[in-house]
């Protein structure tokens, strides 16, 4: 495989090191190839191909456990896993045969995959609840709750994310265009709940007004930006899926496009209009 941000080609002094390649534009899939042994862990339902010497399992949680914790551990995970908005249970696919072999998972909605290499971020990813899809095994998926009271009442979108903890890589998926910032000591950074895709733990987050009054009633925008302070990485994603399906559903109910989708500039317009 080419030399790329979108492909990989494993060190041999490094175990378990999976290579892939990400291919397509606005609808990626990435291509996970694994040697006799190694393992991929998916999020349900983001299956696409595999060659035949791929068994595939489904196991109760995050599959990080190896076949070898305790039931309550089990349980625990998968509870996590269904707060952050997956599924309880996770799709192993291991390589049984000889030589290479592929498996392929696909982003269910139009935007990029993220591949990240967990040992190069300090070990740990904070992202968007639902944004995981697949990784080489051994990636746990846990919960990152925002512990400041005004950051847990009014960060919608961010108050619950989850955590990827582990050293290997990992695939998540991120709506429309995807930016990476790498945020200096003290650094600030304003964006909308919804568009913070991921960030490395060391990056401060909580909430900032968005403005005064009348940004607040009329600016359709929300109460509140997520106010992101270095040092760190951060992910920025320009369509978020919840504003994508917002727009579809106003559509579908013949409104159109809605301009005040987060003020009350945009509940008056559907009144208006005759969409409530």
């Amino acid at each position: 495989m080419a030399n790329s941000p979108w492909q990989h080609a494993r060190n041999q002094s490094v175990a378990d090191d999976v290579d892939f390649e990400i291919k397509g534009q606005e609808l990626q899939f990435v291509e996970i190839e694994l040697d006799p042994g190694e393992s991929a862990v998916a999020e349900a339902g983001a299956f696409v191909w595999k060659d035949a010497s791929i068994d595939m399992t489904t196991v109760f949680g995050d599959g990080s456990s190896a076949g070898d914790g305790s039931f309550m551990g089990k349980l625990l995970g998968a509870g996590k896993r269904l707060v952050t908005g997956e599924s309880l249970f996770t799709t192993v696919f291991t390589h049984r045969g000889t030589g290479k072999a592929r498996v392929a998972f696909a982003s269910p909605t139009p935007g990029s995959i993220l591949p990240i290499k967990l040992s190069d971020v300090g070990g740990t990813l904070i992202c968007q609840k639902d944004s995981f899809l697949a990784a080489a095994r051994g990636v746990s998926i846990g919960i990152a709750f925002q512990r400041k009271v005004m950051t847990g009442l009014f960060g919608g979108e961010g108050f619950i994310m989850q955590k990827l903890d582990g050293d290997g890589w990992v695939f998540v998926q991120m709506g429309g265009t995807l930016v990476e910032r790498t945020l200096a000591p003290g650094e600030e950074l304003h964006v909308d709940t919804g568009c913070l895709a991921a960030y490395t733990p060391s990056v401060t987050f909580d909430l900032v007004t968005a403005g005064g009054v009348k940004s607040v009633l009329f600016g359709g925008e929300g109460l509140f930006f997520a106010r992101l302070t270095g040092p760190g990485k951060v992910w920025i994603q320009s369509l978020p899926f919840a504003r994508l399906a917002g727009r579809m559903a106003a559509a579908a109910r013949g409104g159109g496009q809605n301009r005040g989708e987060g003020s009350m500039l945009g509940s008056l317009g559907d009144f208006i209009e005759g969409n409530n």
